[in-house]
């Protein structure tokens, strides 16, 4: 998929632009739905709740009962956006699933969560977030290059948290900028069932953090970890399991 900044730049009608970048798909209805459904975008109070919850559910790939939708959220391709059952979207996230085949790119199971402002980005990539997981504000989960993120149910995110896979440069040549050497591949993120990241932690590709481990406040992610570990640091290192001998 082309750069947003050659998609908005290069030639073509600036309708046809918009709908690349915003809707993914040319069809009229399609625009006159997504631009009806924006227009109830910012709409306050409980009438703004009522008409989000009747006109946007067409909007997605699939979408589950109950789901809530806050003012201010912007969407990017949500026709490869899949929301479960009872999935809440609170104030001024942005959900952008840009994506060049893949027909669900962001998938979000039932009884999850997003707090204010957090943001899936998807730059050719996928994310998944299992059942009953809560991100909470300004969390930023990206995915590119066919790095997948995944998140396990009953996975807890403190404010500010970083997940990203695919996001580190090739930096090798002298003779190119950084950003004309490519991503790295680097297997994205997972996070198994039921871990706790605290505030301000980074989660880099390539880690996996096992079932049931606590990532603390501002730790940074550089290894995988295992099953009901404890890690902090930076980089971050495992400093105790959760685990009594008798357990382990």
């Amino acid at each position: 998929m082309h750069k947003t900044h050659e998609a908005v730049t290069g030639s073509g009608s600036p309708l046809a632009k918009y709908q690349d970048v915003m809707i993914g798909s040319r069809s009229l209805l399609s625009f006159l739905h997504y631009e009806w459904c924006m227009m109830l975008g910012p709409l306050p109070g409980a009438v703004g709740m009522l008409l989000r919850k009747i006109f946007w559910p067409r909007l997605f790939a699939s979408c589950g009962k109950g789901c809530l939708f806050a003012p201010g959220i912007v969407l990017r391709h949500p026709g490869r956006i899949s929301l479960g059952s009872s999935v809440v979207i609170s104030e001024g996230c942005v959900l952008d699933a840009r994506h060049e085949s893949a027909a669900v790119a962001i998938s979000i199971s039932d009884k999850v969560t997003l707090s204010n402002h957090v943001m899936l980005s998807c730059k050719n990539g996928t994310i998944r977030i299992d059942d009953n997981c809560g991100l909470n504000s300004q969390t930023i989960v990206q995915s590119c290059i066919g790095c997948p993120v995944e998140i396990g149910p009953d996975c807890i995110l403190g404010q500010r948290c970083f997940l990203i896979g695919g996001g580190s440069y090739h930096f090798d040549r002298l003779d190119i900028p950084i950003r004309e050497q490519g991503n790295k591949v680097d297997g994205g993120v997972r996070l198994e069932a039921d871990v706790w990241l605290g505030g301000n932690v980074t989660v880099l590709g390539g880690v996996t953090m096992g079932r049931g481990s606590v990532a603390g406040a501002a730790a940074v992610l550089t290894k995988s970890v295992g099953a009901y570990t404890v890690s902090a640091g930076v980089p971050a290192k495992v400093i105790k399991t959760r685990q009594t001998e008798s357990q382990v």
